[in-house]
């Protein structure tokens, strides 16, 4: 007798299942191809993602190898081409060794490079920051000591990686500049700084003691 029940039940599910196709098959259907499609595109374009990056870093090596061969004005065309054409990380990374390679012949002009990298928000930060630092190490024996400082003080915050750099710059600036006050200040902040490198903490010891009998302010 279970065996009887068991069969109808059986049968009115199938039944039910027939309907339900009937009713949704086409949206079932059409839902399936959807995300066969989805899957399909975002293979394509993580591959020609991927194929890009390939390629620009290719690219990127091969300008990287004329530079070292002093080959600067290839060099700094194909670092050029590449910071128009390429993507991504490597958009960012061609653009300043096109300002690095331009600074051999025009830090003025490397100057501006660095400057239109360090004002482009769809870089990483890091490298937005570096170009910042990078355009303070050309100005630092020319540029008035305030406009460095408001170029550079972003970056002497506790969290910035460098900070250490920063604060060195801004010390020989103010120096340069006969702001001793200045100078001693940010000298005082890389000795204070554990995390400080041997290096900038050496430059920053001789910068105190070629400011310790000076009375300027």
């Amino acid at each position: 007798m279970s065996d009887i029940f068991r069969e109808v039940d059986e049968e009115v599910r199938r039944e039910q299942l027939r309907r339900m196709w009937e009713r949704y098959g086409f949206l079932i259907i059409a839902g399936a191809v959807l995300i066969v499609a989805l899957v399909g595109g975002w293979r394509a374009y993580d591959f020609w993602e991927t194929k890009k990056a390939t390629e620009a870093g290719t690219r990127f090596e091969a300008a990287i190898q004329l530079s070292e061969q002093g080959k600067t004005e290839e060099a700094e065309a194909a670092f050029a081409k590449l910071a128009a054409e390429g993507t991504g990380t490597y958009r960012g990374l061609a653009k300043l060794r096109e300002a690095a390679e331009t600074a051999k012949r025009d830090p003025k002009a490397a100057v501006a490079i660095y400057d239109s990298i360090a004002s482009d928000s769809s870089l990483p930060p890091a490298l937005r920051e570096l170009a910042t630092l990078r355009a303070g190490f050309l100005l630092v024996d020319e540029a008035p000591y305030e406009d460095l400082r408001k170029r550079l003080e972003p970056l002497t915050g506790a969290n910035s990686g460098f900070r250490h750099s920063a604060h060195m710059l801004l010390a020989l600036s103010a120096w340069r500049n006969n702001d001793v006050a200045a100078a001693r200040r940010w000298a005082e902040m890389i000795l204070g700084d554990a995390e400080a490198p041997s290096s900038t903490r050496a430059q920053a010891e001789m910068l105190q003691t070629l400011t310790a009998g000076d009375g300027k302010s």
